[in-house]
């Protein structure tokens, strides 16, 4: 046989051999889905609103929740069950992560963005009960073909939905290190319309814009550029999230008919037309308070990381750099940080006063946009941040759960009810007594499926 028949051989082999895998896993997950599965005996916290109910039983078949009741006939069959003393809550939603932006959890990457990399950050969401994302931002247009692969049944970890590229500016927002086809930089309102055009085409779920001039030490997108965006992703069906700061890009942006502010208003304290506005437009405010916090929070060795839950999520690279000589000297020895501790301050103050008016908050933390924003553990911190800028362990959960889903538009999610995903948190204490509990996970069901490889309590 010659060199050039062996090698056509071995490709041919080689190709043979990932189609019968790649059947392999879709076989796998199918058979997983088909299995009828009872938890019976639970607290269950549904994702509404509405108070816990005791002694609740839920049976899951083909990915979905079939029936919730007090008592039910079990099936032959079933798998069952015993969770008494166990919590129930849907699946944790983050309308505001990135993928493929940090390698190993630890260093920023411009090349970071591979099907390897972003697969196993999908699947770190998933192991910590992060059911569904938006990655909202930043993305290779690899990202549609790895929604397409879920859709098929072919690519584990949280579900994707995505804003595809974003729409920045030149020189502009975002300052991540990011490949030129990660974001797209018009400079004329044509090149802005085109660019929404090309995320429409490509079926992207939203569009992001960053509206953000940095503390002035970047060129700030206009408004020009941005009514242009918001107008033809309206055109186009699709909602546009926007990354600002300032109150006052907040509000030209809100009167602009933006539809989701994507970071906390820091600059100053809302005031009562910012707020009037916001529900008049019906408006989505997500906050992210790990995006100023994770800046200086670890520069004081919190109890948190000592915990194994924390380090698992954060990984030997990054607790490497948190543990390295120095570094919480550079860390309070920076002139910004100073301002990351006012911006977080003034943020959590902005939460609770446009909760409490009726805004409609989401949930989101930036989880993945660079090191310290870690994927998985952020969001049970950012439920922890919630419950301290004012809320109650239940409306923090609502927030990332059946909120969210309302945010995202998503009617299959986002609570436990018949007919919904089975998208399922199994918690070993109750999160409405402290939130922290939300981290003592016992499983996971994503899709129907038993997440296995969970972190450590």
């Amino acid at each position: 046989m010659s060199f050039s028949s062996f090698s056509s051989l071995r490709s041919n082999l080689v190709m043979l051999a990932l189609f019968v895998a790649a059947g392999l896993v879709a076989t796998q997950r199918t058979c997983a889905q088909q299995q009828v599965v009872l938890l019976r005996g639970v607290r269950l916290i549904d994702g509404t609103g509405a108070p816990p109910r005791e002694h609740v039983s839920l049976l899951l078949r083909d990915g979905r929740i079939e029936k919730v009741g007090e008592t039910m006939v079990v099936p032959p069959g079933t798998q069952v069950r015993e969770l008494s003393g166990k919590t129930v809550m849907p699946g944790l939603i983050s309308a505001h992560s990135h993928l493929g932006l940090i390698v190993d959890d630890a260093e920023s990457s411009a090349t970071g963005y591979t099907r390897e990399n972003v697969s196993a950050q999908l699947k770190q969401f998933e192991r910590y009960g992060v059911t569904t994302i938006m990655s909202l931002g930043v993305n290779r247009d690899l990202v549609y073909e790895l929604k397409k692969e879920q859709k098929e049944g072919k690519l584990d970890g949280a579900t994707i939905f995505t804003a595809g590229r974003g729409i920045g500016v030149p020189g502009g927002a975002p300052g991540l290190q990011a490949a030129a086809d990660q974001i797209y930089r018009p400079a004329t309102v044509a090149e802005a319309r085109k660019d929404v055009d090309e995320l429409a085409a490509r079926h992207a779920d939203m569009v992001k814009i960053w509206v953000d001039k940095g503390h002035g030490s970047m060129p700030e997108m206009t408004p020009e550029i941005y009514k242009a965006v918001i107008d033809e992703a309206h055109k186009q069906k699709l909602r546009v999230a926007a990354h600002e700061y300032a109150l006052e890009d907040a509000k030209q942006l809100v009167v602009d008919d933006v539809d989701v502010l994507a970071h906390s208003v820091r600059d100053q304290v809302v005031d009562d037309a910012f707020i009037q506005s916001m529900k008049q437009h019906k408006v989505w405010y997500v906050p992210t308070f790990t995006v100023d916090e994770s800046f200086f929070v670890y520069a004081g060795r919190p109890d948190f990381m000592q915990s194994p839950f924390f380090q698992q999520a954060a990984g030997p690279k990054l607790m490497a750099k948190f543990d390295a000589p120095g570094y919480a000297e550079k860390v309070n020895q920076d002139p910004q940080t100073e301002q990351h501790r006012k911006d977080f301050a003034v943020g959590q103050q902005n939460l609770k006063k446009l909760f409490d008016a009726g805004v409609s908050v989401g949930f989101g933390t930036d989880s993945g946009a660079l090191p310290g924003r870690i994927p998985g553990f952020a969001e049970h911190h950012e439920l922890e941040l919630m419950v301290q800028a004012g809320l109650t362990p239940m409306q923090a959960i609502t927030t990332a759960t059946g909120d969210n889903a309302k945010l995202l538009h998503l009617t299959d999610r986002g609570t436990v009810a018949a007919g919904k995903r089975a998208d399922l948190l199994i918690l070993d204490a109750d999160p409405l007594v402290d939130i922290h509990n939300t981290q003592k996970i016992f499983a996971v069901y994503h899709d129907g499926r038993s997440i296995a490889d969970l972190p450590v309590n």
